[in-house]
């Protein structure tokens, strides 16, 4: 594959201050699923939401628009027009998910005609999470329980509005939006997860909706079930804190990032690991490989059709992997990275920075094989004890449970 290519930064549109390198960093940035929307933690406090262009061309156009001070213009999108979300607190995680036509109808007219309504949620540096209508940009409510900040957020890809969080006070709680809040703290938080020992900095479910990952400070990150939230077991592997985990879009494989510059990919049923991927550092960068600690790892996240992972290190690069291969396919140098997240349909990686950017890159497209469109669409549903239960020949067992790297 070509190396990524810069498509476009979008930069915090506030005047700098003596103090603007305090708390603006972009912890955090999400698409709808339907990639109508992206959202960035811009810092100080402040959302952008961003009806999102369809076209790279457009994509261009929205960052000269931007770079030029302008606002960015919504006529090709009718009503959608880019938000800007004062939340009060420093923002550290962001999550989409559709919400029920019928509960917002009254409020919003496009859920009034029937459409599919979106909401934003937010985690907060004070432990709240506050949930937002993106269309109107109106706060729906706030979510409180947690005692520090809220470092992650994660919804069920199921649309069940259950949502779940990470914070830094070492639990995860979930919450399931669909019950009324109405009452004294709310009667949506339905459970706290305890079992880590540091600060929760990530947490992934499923897209089967089956299990939920987390990772804290500790060397081991920690699988959950999500029918009886309930702690299945700890994927003991690596060197240092875990701080990133992803699923596979079969639900398949997970991967764990750690600062101790490895990707390490499991099979989440079994708790094997499959492979280590080491972040090492360039030829053409010597001055790298004597600081401490350069390559430690910030994100990784799989790319949509799940043949691809993209990774952010301490070593100012954004590195994209070829499942099949133990070394990245294609880089790109970024200052100071600490989030990404594939685009829904493919094509391009949004990357944050510490100082509040976000850049948007070219990535690789791919035409998915027959064979693994095959194994993808049998991953959905059925578990790597199942497949290794079937009828078949033991090549292909390999293949359907990702043995055959």
């Amino acid at each position: 594959p070509e190396e990524p290519v810069l498509l476009a930064e979008l930069k915090p549109g506030r005047p700098q201050r003596y103090d603007w390198k305090s708390s603006c960093e972009t912890w955090s940035v999400a698409f709808s699923p339907d990639g109508a929307w992206f959202a960035w933690s811009q810092g100080h406090c402040v959302v952008k939401l961003i009806p999102w262009p369809l076209e790279e061309a457009e994509l261009c156009k929205t960052a000269e628009r931007k770079s030029r001070g302008g606002k960015a213009e919504a006529r090709s999108r009718g009503v959608a027009k880019e938000k800007t979300l004062e939340c009060g607190q420093i923002v550290w995680g962001l999550a989409f998910s559709a919400w029920p036509a019928a509960e917002l109808g009254e409020t919003d007219p496009t859920c009034a005609m029937g459409l599919p309504c979106l909401i934003l949620a937010t985690g907060l540096n004070d432990g709240q999470i506050k949930v937002w209508e993106v269309q109107t940009g109106h706060l729906l409510f706030s979510l409180l329980g947690h005692q520090d900040v809220v470092r992650d957020l994660s919804f069920a890809p199921n649309g069940s509005l259950i949502l779940v969080s990470a914070s830094r006070d070492k639990t995860l709680r979930v919450w399931d939006l669909s019950r009324d809040g109405r009452s004294v703290g709310g009667r949506r938080q339905v459970q706290v997860l305890s079992g880590h020992v540091q600060w929760v900095y990530c947490c992934s479910i499923s897209p089967d909706c089956s299990m939920l990952c987390s990772a804290a400070g500790e060397k081991s990150a920690l699988l959950w079930s999500m029918r009886s939230y309930t702690l299945i077991r700890r994927l003991e592997g690596h060197q240092s804190s875990v701080v990133s985990c992803d699923f596979s879009p079969d639900s398949a494989l997970l991967v764990t990032a750690s600062y101790d510059t490895c990707v390490i990919m499991w099979d989440p049923y079994t708790g094997e690991q499959l492979r280590t991927l080491r972040h090492v550092p360039l030829h053409s960068a010597p001055d790298y490989s004597s600081e401490v600690h350069t390559s430690s790892l910030r994100s990784v996240c799989f790319s949509p059709e799940g043949l691809y992972l993209a990774t952010v290190a301490d070593d100012r690069l954004l590195r994209i992997w070829a499942l099949e291969l133990r070394s990245p396919v294609a880089f790109a140098p970024m200052t100071n990275g600490l989030c990404c997240m594939y685009f829904p349909h493919g094509g391009f990686i949004a990357t944050g920075t510490r100082d509040g950017h976000v850049q948007f890159w070219t990535a690789p497209r791919v035409l998915s094989s027959l064979k693994h469109l095959c194994r993808k669409a049998l991953r959905t549903f059925l578990t790597t004890y199942q497949v290794l239960a079937l009828p078949i020949p033991r090549k292909l067992k390999e293949f359907l449970t990702y043995r055959t790297f």
